[in-house]
């Protein structure tokens, strides 16, 4: 046989031979647990145990709060605070606008550049906001159907940490 053959039979020789695992007791040498075993056995038993431990942390991380700890993952509360607040900004930066504008024109009239008969704090407003998108604003019936599946996966997240 050539060098080859011979280590792979050897290797399969000792992947199947039974050996046994005994445990003793050291002061009294009586035998307390006994175990036949291969090597074969051994490692199927190991890599199913990394199997399951790799199964049972994935399942953890991704169906427990503990996600929330990963870079990158973020919680819907946390979504949903930072929309609130986009919009506030938005809203809060609309209104400062206004006041400049308004202010601009008080400045005017109090400098004499505008008579205080064409000063008007609705025309002035109105010339601040911008002018409306042409097109349809109505929302799409697949802008719907996201919107509906985005509301039942955000009720289901907030019911599950309750």
């Amino acid at each position: 046989m050539s060098k080859k053959g011979l280590k792979r039979q050897q290797l399969k020789e000792n992947l199947f031979n039974k050996r046994r695992l005994i445990i003793l007791n050291e002061d009294t040498f009586e035998e307390t647990f006994s175990l036949k075993l291969t090597l074969m056995n051994v490692f199927v038993v190991l890599g199913l145990g990394a199997i399951f431990i790799i199964f049972v942390t994935t399942f953890i991380i991704a169906f427990t709060p503990l996600r929330e700890f990963i870079p990158g993952y973020s919680s819907s509360k946390l979504k949903r605070d930072a929309t609130e607040l986009a919009l506030k900004s938005d809203s809060l930066s609309r209104a400062l606008e206004q006041n400049e504008a308004y202010i601009k024109s008080l400045k005017k009239v109090l400098t004499g550049e505008l008579e205080f008969a064409k000063f008007n704090k609705d025309s002035i407003l109105s010339s601040v906001d911008e002018a409306p998108v042409e097109g349809s604003l109505s929302a799409s019936k697949e802008e719907l159907d996201l919107r509906k599946t985005v509301n039942k996966e955000e009720q289901k997240a907030s019911k599950k940490k309750k």
